[in-house]
């Protein structure tokens, strides 16, 4: 039975990728911070006693900005594979806050390889890099497109990945970049644009909320399904040798077109709900972002299915679903 541990396992990609390898057989190691309410929703489904017979799903209370609690946590459970997730991952609360923003996202990772380094084991590393580290380079973006990032949190992820691949040629680690274009899901944060938007209308439907106050609606994304990309982590992993690639779909819609498309599936007209707030505009903004993942295609045989609108509605049934609609 092959061993993981991920940071990040109550977050919404850390929740899909513990069901992911639960299937596959793995025993399932998770990082989660102390806090005086329980935090551990998205894995609500999946949890299990650790006192049952056959548990596989342990918890572990750490923090990314405490090295010492990581290194513990990686000798104790001695995993074959680490799933680095965690971070402070909202691009616009990281202007807010860029100090801890840094500390979390950037030396975060650098505790992490730290302990995997120093380990008696051979771990295989996947670090969850993002594609706001290109910034304002010009679409389509692959791994060979330059960097340009154009927020704290992509800063701070650049200077992690740039570690990934120093830790990998120095010490002969099996560390590995997976750069992940946006991905969404009904477990998606609240405060991210799209499940914002789903979540929103959804309330307007059930007569709870009146107004959607959003940002630039120009912005230009490229869209995929969370359970689909979680499924390309572990394909990284298990590739014969550590190597860095973008997941992507390839097709870019703006905000405004996610808009639409939700409100016309609820059969809304979005412009008498939607306001403008500045407050929710970044102060340097990127404009679009478009992956190329033919890379990832032709050697992991990777290729996403879950398409633009579908995506829209899979995520507005699951909110409409939660208000009773």
């Amino acid at each position: 039975m092959k061993t993981a541990l991920i940071t990040g396992i109550t977050g919404q990609d850390g929740s899909y990728l513990a069901d992911l390898l639960l299937e596959k057989g793995y025993e399932v190691h998770g990082i989660i911070r102390r806090a005086s309410t329980f935090n551990t929703s998205r894995i609500d489904d999946i949890f299990q006693d650790p006192h049952e017979k056959g548990a596989r799903l342990f918890l572990h209370y750490g923090d990314l900005t405490d090295g010492s609690s990581i290194a513990q946590i990686v000798n104790e459970t001695e995993p074959d594979e680490v799933y680095h997730l965690g971070a402070q991952s909202h691009v616009r609360v990281s202007f807010d806050i860029p100090e801890y923003t840094g500390d979390v996202t950037a030396l975060g990772a650098i505790r992490i390889l730290e302990a995997v380094r120093r380990s008696k084991k051979n771990i295989k590393f996947y670090q969850a890099s993002s594609s706001e580290m290109f910034g304002s380079s010009p679409p389509p973006q692959n791994e060979n497109t330059v960097f340009h990032p154009r927020s704290p949190y992509a800063c701070a992820k650049v200077y992690a990945y740039h570690q990934v691949i120093n830790y990998r040629e120095g010490y002969g680690i099996f560390a590995s970049n997976g750069i992940l274009f946006n991905h969404e899901s009904p477990k998606r944060g609240e405060t991210f644009v799209t499940r914002k938007i789903t979540r929103g209308v959804a309330r307007i439907k059930a007569g709870k909320e009146k107004v959607l106050y959003l940002g630039n609606l120009d912005a230009k994304r490229d869209w995929g399904y969370a359970p689909e990309y979680v499924e390309g982590m572990h394909r990284i992993l298990q590739h014969s040798k550590p190597d860095d690639f973008v997941l992507a779909t390839g097709q870019t819609h703006t905000v405004r077109e996610f808009v639409e498309v939700v409100f016309d599936l609820a059969g809304l007209d979005w412009k008498k709900y939607v306001k403008i707030d500045k407050r929710y505009f970044r102060p340097s903004e990127v404009e679009s972002l478009c992956g190329d993942a033919s890379k990832a295609k032709k050697v992991l045989g990777w290729e996403p299915k879950v398409k633009f609108e579908e995506l829209a509605k899979i995520m507005l049934d699951a909110d409409m679903k939660a208000e009773g609609l």
